[in-house]
């Protein structure tokens, strides 16, 4: 079962998603509020195992609606994802993969970690 780590950071809160190896396959952005970084990985939990797949390589791709996972190439020819919400807002982001196979297993990861992966908040946050 996958978690999510809560953390405070120099200008907020952030959460990572961990796979069951403890690996990261899914971080959100900064939130002002520990609420509102709560709440973000809610909608990651809701939305992440209904999501669609839109593949952003592939030129004339079809647009799917949202909640969606878009995979694209980020600057440095690698393969990334982004998860948005049914009102179309990013709410977790992945690291780049060398291969479209690595990006894919990764969405399924967050598929398959968010729905019921415990919270866990550490105690002692550390700025980052």
């Amino acid at each position: 079962m996958g978690k999510f780590v809560v953390r405070e950071v120099s200008s907020g809160y952030k959460f990572d998603l961990k796979a069951t190896n403890g690996q990261v396959v899914a971080s959100s952005e900064v939130y002002k509020s520990k609420a509102g970084c709560l709440k973000g990985l809610e909608s990651v939990r809701m939305n992440a195992p209904v999501a669609n797949l839109e593949n952003q390589t592939i030129e004339g791709h079809d647009v799917v609606k949202n909640p969606k996972f878009e995979i694209y190439l980020d600057k440095a020819d690698e393969f990334r994802f982004r998860l948005k919400a049914k009102n179309g807002e990013i709410i977790a982001t992945s690291e780049g993969y060398k291969t479209m196979d690595s990006c894919k297993n990764g969405v399924e990861s967050v598929r398959k970690n968010s729905e019921n992966a415990e919270v866990v908040m550490p105690r002692l946050a550390t700025a980052q």
